[in-house]
């Protein structure tokens, strides 16, 4: 009987693990094949559906790409707006997560509705533009922030971490003499980094990315994020219409390769920074979404 359960725990592990390797190269081969047609020949590609190592070793697509201050320029953007960004949503979340996780507070239901109705009925683009161009956020930078300061999942996610929290930690400090202000920043805070860490890790992609609010937001080139640079040049790359503001230094590459090269950039930032964040990633999101 013991013989049985051990064959077929093997037989188990063998197809688990089988089939966990299968999933593994359907997901990173793709992104594999891209990292390699980044580096590849124009003839090679054309002539292979699928690259893994590149018979010849070109950096012609990257080149084009970094061939001007341009793309430099919108990198810094991309990292100031989604350093800053983050920071400044981080402590607007975290202090409006911690008022709400007190049971305390008066209109505190009401208010999480309000909140919980966000994520299902937006104002829309035409008002928002509004709204954004009345405040005088018109092409400054912080018009890729305020607008979306505080993401409503990630508000709940922070406020059922802090409702999670020991209530005698909060009354031993305010026995100590401790007001809310250093209940939040010295005990409550420090606690709860997990979920810190994934919630900052969801808003520096969210801005990382900016996109739309760029294009809505911005009339100055010179402060397009690379997003939007790198658009550009996929679309003067692929010979078709676009605005090439800022662009004219730029001259017709190979299609594929750079297409291939401006996912390689979009991507590898938050490749880099994610594993210091993955331990406290799952973590995070898991203990932030427990309790409601």
């Amino acid at each position: 009987m013991v013989q049985d359960k051990t064959i077929s725990s093997r037989i188990f592990d063998v197809v688990n693990y089988t089939l966990l390797l299968i999933i593994g190269l359907v997901t990173i081969l793709p992104f594999l094949h891209v990292i390699a047609g980044s580096f590849t020949t124009v003839t090679e590609l054309a002539q292979k559906q699928f690259v893994l190592f590149p018979t010849v070793w070109s950096l012609d697509a990257y080149k084009y790409v970094f061939s001007t201050n341009t793309v430099f320029r919108s990198l810094g953007v991309s990292v100031g707006v989604t350093f800053l960004g983050t920071l400044f949503s981080m402590l607007l979340t975290c202090l409006m997560a911690y008022g709400l996780s007190r049971r305390d507070l008066d209109g505190r239901n009401f208010i999480m509705f309000m909140v919980l109705f966000t994520m299902l009925f937006s104002g829309g683009m035409i008002p928002t533009f509004l709204v954004v161009k009345e405040m005088g956020l018109i092409d400054t930078y912080a018009a890729l922030i305020v607008p979306t300061a505080i993401n409503a999942f990630n508000l709940i996610i922070m406020r059922n971490f802090f409702q999670n929290l020991p209530e005698g930690l909060e009354e031993s400090a305010k026995i100590d003499g401790a007001g809310d202000w250093g209940i939040l920043f010295r005990i409550v805070i420090p606690l709860s980094m997990p979920a810190i860490a994934t919630i900052s890790l969801f808003y520096a992609v969210t801005y990382w990315n900016t996109y739309m609010s760029a294009i809505l937001y911005l009339n100055d080139a010179a402060k397009w994020p690379v997003q939007v640079i790198l658009r550009q040049i996929v679309i003067l790359a692929s010979g078709l219409a676009a605005d090439t503001s800022g662009m004219d230094e730029f001259v017709r590459p190979p299609e594929q390769t750079v297409k291939m090269a401006v996912i390689v950039i979009a991507t590898l930032p938050i490749l880099c920074v994610y594993p210091f964040l993955q331990k406290h990633f799952a973590k995070g999101a898991l203990l932030g979404s427990i309790k409601g």
